[in-house]
């Protein structure tokens, strides 16, 4: 009798834990996994803004890999992530490890790293795209008292993707901290203690104790990095102008997915473009997995 009332009672327990996601998953069902395998039938078909759309076989697909401006778009993608991904996961350990450490004001300099967290992408956008102005802009601003010549920031071919990618940077390193330094202050200070005690000195201890004890995390914030990168888009489209000298040099994948499906309404060409792209980063992150297994150290 006792058992049975247990088991009544998780059963309701049970049933009330799927009654309550029932509406995330409906969402997830229907905006996600479903929209993602119509996304699939899409890339079939000759899809625009009206009409029926009309199934053209690997037409899409053929067309993909004829295209220059999709080679292009992929270089600069991959271009976006060779930068800026060593350069977040660094950053972010270097500033975890200052963070971490007892100086005085540490609050002060906390809040400061992590304001961009908190930031709207569009602000970032904006702010960035008047700091790097031609014209008006405090980098050539600072430039000119020093006597050099102003840069064309988000317009010259050559360093365009460099200026947004310092820009992602700066923008993304904050939560990767925050990441980086609850792992940091998950390691038990017995370990630093030990090594002391050992005669190892502070880099020593860092090198062979605290970043092995600390890859988990790095390995976290990599493969966020990664896939935030091959998504990069909103400060594209924010920083440069639409037909300038620097849209090309800086057109990353998303962005010309966007352009093809809303802004030339070939959408059915862009699903192509979306599902290739999965398709990279799948195969990168897959890559991660596996790599994981000799880079990554887990304290059992």
């Amino acid at each position: 009798m006792k058992w049975q009332k247990k088991s009544s009672l998780r059963r309701r327990e049970t049933m009330t834990g799927y009654l309550m996601i029932t509406p995330l998953m409906a969402g997830v069902t229907v905006f996600f996994i479903g929209a993602f395998f119509q996304n699939i039938y899409y890339s079939f078909t000759d899809k625009s803004s009206f009409g029926i759309p009309r199934v053209v076989g690997l037409k899409n697909y053929v067309e993909l890999f004829h295209d220059d401006s999709f080679y292009q778009a992929l270089l600069n993608t991959i271009l976006y992530v060779v930068i800026c991904v060593p350069a977040v996961v660094i950053l972010a350990v270097f500033l975890a490890v200052l963070l971490n450490s007892k100086i005085k004001g540490i609050g002060v300099f906390r809040v400061c790293i992590f304001l961009p967290a908190v930031t709207l992408p569009a602000a970032i956008g904006l702010l960035w795209k008047w700091l790097m102005n031609y014209k008006f802009g405090i980098f050539n601003e600072i430039l000119g008292m020093l006597g050099a010549k102003p840069v064309a920031w988000l317009s010259d071919s050559r360093i365009v993707l460099f200026s947004i990618a310092v820009v992602f940077v700066w923008a993304n390193v904050a939560y990767q901290v925050i990441v980086l330094l609850a792992g940091l202050q998950g390691i038990p200070a017995c370990y630093r203690e030990a090594a002391a005690i050992d005669g190892a000195g502070r880099i020593q201890s860092f090198f062979r104790i605290i970043l092995p004890l600390l890859s988990p995390s790095i390995f976290f914030v990599s493969v966020t990095t990664v896939i935030n990168v091959f998504q990069i888009f909103d400060l594209i489209y924010l920083m440069i102008p639409q037909g300038s000298s620097g849209t090309e040099a800086s057109r990353s994948l998303v962005t010309y997915f966007f352009e093809q499906s809303f802004v030339k309404f070939h959408k059915g060409y862009g699903a192509a473009i979306s599902l290739m792209l999965f398709l990279l980063i799948l195969s990168v992150t897959a890559l991660q997995m596996i790599c994981q297994k000799k880079m990554v150290f887990y304290d059992d």
